[in-house]
């Protein structure tokens, strides 16, 4: 008789990242869970990593609101999962000891069943406490081993001794867990070191141990990753549902109920109600741009392993920045910087961290600015990686960001941290004006200024959605004047023309007219005069923060904006000593390469 095998659904988190960059309203999709539901799927992928802090930055929701709402829809009985990353929990910044606890705490309030809890680096000492909270507050608890193949040539981690040591120091640190994933981010691990990796795993746990298995079709082989993974003893393994599913996101329920037929395993689903469950998530998404890469296999993944998950919602802000042509070289320039790494699993925060330090080399030239992440992972200051870290790559990241290499445990950092923990979210709630909840602690700490913007009702809408261009006037070539309303990323735009002038949501600028064409005389509407020094942009991104005023005075090397790009804030400082004469951009705008930001006189 075929062995049933369980499956968890990833559609609803692992599918949203790896298609829409986790972009994804809580409305749009509940028919679908529903539908998923009636179909007789009862474990789901329901929150956590990427989703969490996407809802507040993009999709202008709460994400314990959708949590809520999930648990709701999915019924009582159902076991929803969320995705945590050790002392990270569900940020890019790791946290402090007491918003680990919180953490722990607000998921199971708001009707989580299991935490998926992973370290990016596979550093032990970075799931304890944060499994031990995950179990106190009356979760299970499924601990991860991270996986990926190492680009050709490199030797030294990610192979079955690697996992094996890594799964023996879980056991021996006594870490609480209900069950084991063995976690591909990538989808790169072949399928014989899958199968040898959870042979051995199988040998070492209890008998009734819980062996779970995760991968991308990314680059090809998950099916025969999971078969191989199932024939070395594994009991569960992760699947999704179109329009999420296949390329950067798990195999379809459907293909791999298809692939084990005639075999000795078996899914224990309903494969018609399956088909019309997909159906409804195809209406319900018909709305989002879907990427062409995400529904694609890419070949050269295994040279420069990105995880589906952030290789869309990289290409995406590659797109809302003009610069998607430079993709290929960021991708080329990424396996060098994961062989120069410390080879950390590339899974969320690492994987970002490589592709942040990929776009700067190609943006900057290689190795002339680190990225900070990437630079404190080097050094030490998220954990310790697989191997040493290139001894040329830890000297210019401790030069630039004027940081030594340290050992200490990443709790002890972040516990000595004044600017980090529930005291620090306090103050910065208290001085917002805004009520002080654990919900709301948890998301600025998480969050940090944009959790705040979303709690003081300033999001902005971030979700890509196909839709038809609004009608746009067009201006009389005699009279030059017109007006517009013009929506750009997401982001509505006021726009009026008269004469020499433009205003665009009340602010004015001067621009350049002929009878033929319209065009504003640099892309920040200024244009410097007399002796003022220019401050151009470096790279496309958002304006995060203004930190000067016109009139101010500055020294050579004060930051004058930070711009977010890829997830990066990047500091704009003065290139010179001066006064500030204009700021040509303000907070919330895009910028562009070359674009003049600033001028001092």
């Amino acid at each position: 008789m075929a062995k049933t095998i369980d499956f968890m659904c990833t559609a609803f988190r692992d599918g949203f990242q790896s298609v829409y960059g986790a972009r994804v309203q809580t409305p749009d999709f509940l028919p679908a869970l529903e539908a998923a539901r009636d179909a007789g799927i009862r474990y789901f992928e329901a929150g956590g990593g990427a989703r969490y802090q996407s809802l507040y930055f993009y999709c202008q929701e709460d994400a314990f609101d959708m949590m809520d709402a999930f648990r709701e829809t999915a019924g009582p009985d159902a076991n929803l999962q969320t995705l945590a990353r050790g002392v990270n929990v569900v940020g890019l910044e790791s946290q402090s000891s007491d918003i680990v606890d919180l953490h722990a705490k607000l998921f199971k309030k708001h009707g989580m069943t299991t935490i998926r809890n992973f370290d990016a680096l596979n550093d032990v000492n970075n799931l304890i406490y944060s499994g031990q909270c995950i179990t106190n507050a009356g979760l299970k608890h499924q601990v991860c081993v991270t996986l990926m193949e190492l680009p050709p040539g490199c030797t030294g981690a990610h192979d079955p001794d690697f996992y094996e040591a890594t799964l023996r120091k879980i056991i021996d640190a006594d870490i609480p867990f209900d069950s084991v994933c063995f976690k591909d981010a990538s989808g790169t691990a072949v399928p014989s070191k899958v199968y040898e990796t959870i042979r051995r795993a199988r040998k070492i746990l209890p008998g009734d141990a819980y062996i779970h298995f995760h991968t991308h079709e990314t680059a090809g082989i998950s099916v025969a990753a999971y078969k191989a993974a199932l024939d070395a003893g594994a009991d569960a393994i992760d699947l999704s549902l179109a329009p999420c599913s296949g390329g950067t996101c798990q195999p379809d329920v459907i293909v791999m109920w298809h692939a084990l037929r005639g075999t000795d395993y078996q899914l224990d689903v309903d494969i018609d109600a399956v088909r019309e469950a997909e159906q409804v998530f195809k209406e319900c998404m018909k709305d989002y741009f879907l990427p062409p890469e995400a529904t694609a296999v890419e070949p050269l993944i295994p040279w420069s392993p990105m995880p589906g998950g952030a290789l869309t919602a990289n290409t995406q802000m590659l797109r809302d920045n003009g610069i998607m042509d430079r993709y290929p070289e960021m991708i080329q320039a990424m396996s060098d910087v994961v062989r120069r790494g410390g080879y950390g699993s590339s899974v969320t925060p690492v994987s970002q961290f490589y592709f942040q330090q990929a776009f700067n080399n190609v943006m900057f030239g290689p190795w002339k600015k680190i990225a900070e992440s990437y630079g404190k992972m080097v050094l030490g200051y998220f954990g310790k990686t697989p191997v040493q870290p290139d001894e040329e790559v830890i000297r210019i990241a401790s030069e630039q960001l004027e940081l030594e290499p340290t050992d200490r445990p990443v709790l002890e950092l972040n516990d000595a941290d004044p600017s980090k923990g529930v005291e620090a979210a306090r103050a910065k709630l208290s001085e917002a004006g805004l009520p002080e909840t654990d919900e709301n602690l948890f998301i600025v700490a998480a969050c940090k200024e944009k959790g705040l913007a979303f709690l003081q009702g300033k999001a902005e809408l971030g979700v890509r959605k196909v839709a038809a261009e609004p009608e746009t006037p067009a201006a009389s070539p005699a009279s030059n004047n017109g007006s517009y309303q013009l929506t750009v990323n997401g982001k509505a735009y006021s726009v009026s023309i008269d004469g020499a002038q433009a205003t665009v949501n009340g602010k004015k600028y001067d621009v350049a007219l002929d009878t033929e064409t319209a065009s504003a005389s640099s892309a920040s509407g200024a244009t410097p005069s007399g002796d003022a020094t220019e401050v151009k942009s470096q790279m496309p991104g958002v304006v995060l923060k203004v930190l000067v005023e016109s009139g101010a005075s500055v020294r050579s090397g004060d930051s004058l904006l930070v711009l977010e790009a890829m997830k990066m804030e990047v500091q704009v400082a003065a290139p010179s000593d001066g006064t500030v004469q204009q700021i040509h951009v303000g907070q919330g705008e895009h910028v562009t390469t070359g674009q003049v930001l600033a001028s001092l006189a």
